[in-house]
């Protein structure tokens, strides 16, 4: 069950942030992926910086959600024609 509320918290942090970056999405796959990832890094990053580790639905989803924007932006810098 954390699996599939995992998944479902990336996908839709992955679609809020690829709206707020770039002004659409990826299609569901690429913003699942981004979400999912950014969902690792924005928890990663909250645990060394603030010392949040857990948390309920909605820090998981704030923390995918900063997670999969930074991931964006670093996306962007590296490859800024194909954002």
């Amino acid at each position: 069950m954390h699996f599939i509320l995992f998944v479902l918290i990336g996908l839709i942090a992955g679609a809020l942030a690829g709206r707020v970056v770039s002004g659409h999405g990826y299609g569901m796959l690429g913003d699942l992926i981004v979400g999912v990832v950014g969902a690792l890094l924005g928890g990663w990053l909250f645990a060394v910086a603030f010392g949040v580790v857990g948390g309920g639905l909605f820090v998981g989803l704030l923390t995918a959600f900063v997670g999969a924007v930074i991931l964006l932006w670093v996306i962007r810098l590296v490859a800024p024609g194909r954002a």
